[in-house]
C-alpha cells in the first residue's frame, strides 16, 4: 500500500515539474518572439530609410535653406525678466492681468494693449509674448511651510506634514514670481514696468488691505514700545531697590540671611525682565521687517533691464525646425504611399 502511495506522489511531482517547465518554455518563447518582432520592425524601418534616404536629404536641405532665409529676414526678438513679490494675496490678480496682456498681444489688439501698458501703439506692436511663472526653490517652499505652520493651532500643526503641504501647494502662492516679456524692441519692457505694477496698486481692495496692515503694524509697534518703556522703568525700580537693600545695616545673622534671599529674588526678577526686554526687541525687529516687506502691494525685487537680451535659442530657430518638419512630412507622405499600395494589392489579391 505504501509503495503505491509513493509512486502516485512521484507521478504527481513529475507532472507538476513538467507543467512548470512547459510554463517557463512558453514564457521564454513569448519573450523571444517579442524581441524578434522588435528586431524585424527595426530592420524594416532601416530598409525604408535606406531606400528613401536621398528624398530625406533633399527635404532636409530644402528646409534648411528656407529656414536660413526666414531667420535672416526675421526681426530679432528680445527677452526681459522682472522678479516681483506680491503682497495681500494679489498674486491671482497679477496672473490675470499678465494673461490679459498676453491675449491682447496674440490677438493683435495693440491699441488696447498700448492703453493698458501706457506705451505707444507702435511699441505695443513689437510685443510678441508676456508671461508670468512662480520663481521658487525647495528652500523657499520650506520657509513658507514653516511660516504657515506657525499660524496653526497645535492639533492642526501635528496633523499636517510637509509632503501634504506640497501636494496642495499652488505656484500662485509662491513668494516670488518672474514676469517675462518678449519684444522686437529691446527697450519696451522697461517702459511697461510701471503700468504692470500700478495695475495692481490702483486696485481699491488691495489698497484697503495695505492701509489696514499699516494700521495694525503701527498699533503693534506702539504697544510693544510702550511695554518696553514699562519694563525699563521696572528694571530701574529693581536696581534702586537692590541699592537700598545693600545700604541697610547688617545687625544680626538672621537679617543677613533675609537680605541675601531678598537679593537673590531681585536678581531672578531682573534676569526675567532682561529676557522679556530681549523678546520685545526681537518683536520690534520683526515688525520693522514686516513694514519693509509689506510697504508696497507689489515689491519689485529685480527690475526689467534697460535693454532686453537677444533671444537666441538654437532649437527654436527656423533653420532647425523647418528641416525637421519637412523630413517628418516626407516620411509621413512615403508611409501613406506605402499603405495605399498595400491596400491596392490587398484588394486585387482578394478579387
Amino acid at each position: 500500500m505504501s509503495n503505491k502511495e509513493n509512486s502516485s506522489e512521484e507521478i504527481d511531482l513529475g507532472q507538476l515539474f513538467k507543467l512548470i517547465g512547459d510554463g517557463f518554455n512558453k514564457l521564454f518563447r513569448f519573450i523571444a518572439n517579442i524581441f524578434k518582432v522588435i528586431f524585424h520592425t527595426i530592420i524594416l524601418v532601416l530598409q525604408f530609410i535606406r531606400i528613401h534616404f536621398l528624398k530625406f536629404v533633399i527635404a532636409g536641405i530644402i528646409g534648411l535653406a528656407i529656414g536660413w532665409y526666414w531667420d535672416s529676414i526675421s526681426e530679432n526678438v528680445y527677452r526681459s525678466s522682472m522678479i516681483v513679490e506680491p503682497n495681500f494675496d494679489s498674486s491671482q490678480q497679477l496672473y490675470n492681468n499678465i494673461e490679459f496682456y498676453n491675449e491682447l498681444a496674440k490677438e493683435g489688439a495693440y491699441k488696447t494693449l498700448a492703453a493698458s501698458l501706457k506705451i505707444s501703439d507702435k511699441e505695443a506692436e513689437t510685443i510678441t509674448k508676456i508671461k508670468i511663472e512662480a520663481f521658487s526653490d525647495d528652500n523657499q517652499k520650506l520657509k513658507q511651510f514653516s511660516d504657515f505652520v506657525s499660524t496653526l493651532d497645535s492639533i492642526s500643526r501635528a496633523s499636517l506634514s510637509y509632503e501634504e503641504y506640497l501636494k496642495n501647494f499652488n505656484n500662485i502662492n509662491s513668494r516670488f514670481h518672474k514676469i517675462e516679456l518678449k519684444s522686437k524692441n529691446p527697450e519696451v519692457a522697461k517702459k511697461c514696468q510701471n503700468a504692470i505694477v500700478r495695475s495692481i496698486e490702483n486696485n481699491d481692495y488691495f489698497n484697503i488691505q495695505k492701509q489696514t496692515n499699516e494700521l495694525n503694524l503701527r498699533i503693534s509697534d506702539s504697544v510693544t514700545r510702550k511695554q518696553l518703556v514699562e519694563l525699563d522703568s521696572l528694571k530701574l525700580f529693581y536696581q534702586n531697590l537692590k541699592l537700598l537693600e545693600i545700604k541697610k545695616p547688617e545687625n544680626t545673622a538672621g537679617t543677613n540671611i533675609n537680605l541675601s534671599s531678598e537679593n537673590q529674588n531681585l536678581d531672578r526678577s531682573e534676569i526675567t525682565l532682561l529676557k522679556e526686554v530681549k523678546q520685545l526687541n526681537a518683536e520690534i525687529i520683526k515688525l520693522n521687517e514686516r513694514k519693509a516687506d509689506s510697504g508696497n502691494i507689489i515689491n519689485v525685487i529685480s527690475d526689467f533691464p534697460d535693454k532686453g537680451g537677444l533671444v537666441n535659442d538654437f532649437f527654436l530657430k527656423k533653420k532647425v525646425l523647418l528641416p525637421i518638419g519637412l523630413v517628418f512630412l516626407t516620411f509621413l507622405f512615403l508611409i501613406l504611399l506605402l499603405v495605399n499600395k498595400y491596400l491596392k494589392n490587398y484588394n486585387s489579391g482578394n478579387d
